[in-house]
């Protein structure tokens, strides 16, 4: 069963995307990684950030990986590349 989230993009994810946010819909119960891998799908040049990428899911960090993430239908999914300091 799929649900439709919001999807944020930040910073570098932002440049990449040419995008601020978007709705898609995904399954309703995934992994992090497969979350994660649905974005890149998607938008195939998020994949530069893989080594250093945030997800957050209802304003909770992720680490991308087998931890299973549970979305309801309107929640928010975060993209928070490495910031640069400066």
């Amino acid at each position: 069963m799929n649900t439709e989230i919001l999807v944020l993009y930040f910073a570098r994810s932002a440049e990449i995307t040419g995008l601020r946010s978007e709705h898609i819909s995904v399954p309703q119960v995934l992994t992090s990684l497969q979350l994660w891998e649905e974005l890149v799908r998607r938008h195939p040049r998020l994949c530069v950030l893989r080594e250093q990428v945030i997800l957050a899911v209802r304003q909770e960090y992720v680490v991308l990986g087998n931890q299973p993430v549970i979305l309801q239908s309107g929640d928010e999914v975060a993209v928070i590349p490495p910031l640069s300091g400066g």
